[in-house]
């Protein structure tokens, strides 16, 4: 659109407070992916597994973020195409391992997908209220942002299947979850895609010399 000329610079994640925030949820991702993917398996749920693969390729977004910071555009918007790629594989491979459980799959243990599903939910929005002051930076900034929302959606969804899983007695709603998350994360990937290639066509004096503002100032100063 024609207004970009007048666009303040995007934040890049140039402050020290953006940098604590990020290795903090670095941390609970991280931490999450081992305690989510393990009750997967144990619960025989396939959406708490597709849940836990998130955590990790967000572990890995958010690594990546943090290395990008202060590069040129180039780097931070060709880093976020690889987060986009790593989500969309992530999605591919829910999509292909919950079409395989719809010919042998058991009813997974509702106690257990309920309970974790609480426990990643409550993880997530910690993330996401950490990052939300965060959210509209430009594409390597904005996919941590776009990352924790979809996963506080996505578990909502888990703890909503847990129910439906006890009251039907069986594992579709537990697939019908796992292949809406692999939807979810598509979009999300196309959206951090489609953003990145923008940036990359500006080219690197788009936004000045990276120098975005830091939030944290401007808040004093003015409403966001």
């Amino acid at each position: 659109m024609s207004e970009t000329c007048c666009q303040a610079p995007q934040f890049t994640g140039e402050s020290a407070a953006y940098r604590r925030v990020l290795l903090a949820v670095i941390a609970i991702n991280a931490a999450m992916f081992v305690v989510e993917f393990s009750a997967g398996i144990a619960a025989s749920s396939q959406a708490l597994k597709a849940d836990a693969l998130d955590f990790l390729a967000d572990s890995f977004t958010y690594a990546l973020t943090l290395l990008m910071i202060g590069r040129p555009l180039r780097w931070r918007a060709t880093a976020a195409l690889v987060k986009g790629g790593s989500l969309a594989a992530v999605a591919l491979w829910v999509l292909a391992t919950t079409l395989h459980r719809l010919f042998n799959g058991e009813a997974p243990d509702q106690l257990v997908m309920g309970g974790i599903g609480l426990l990643a939910l409550m993880a997530n929005v910690t993330s996401a209220l950490l990052l939300m002051r965060y959210r509209a930076g430009d594409a390597n900034v904005r996919s941590v942002w776009l990352c924790s929302r979809n996963d506080a959606i996505g578990n909502v969804a888990v703890i909503a299947a847990a129910g439906l899983v006890f009251l039907t007695g069986t594992a579709w709603p537990d697939l019908i979850v796992a292949l809406a998350m692999a939807a979810l994360f598509l979009h999300s990937a196309t959206g951090i895609m489609r953003q990145a290639v923008g940036e990359l066509r500006q080219g690197p004096d788009a936004h000045g010399p990276d120098q975005g503002p830091d939030p944290g100032r401007e808040r004093s100063s003015s409403s966001a």
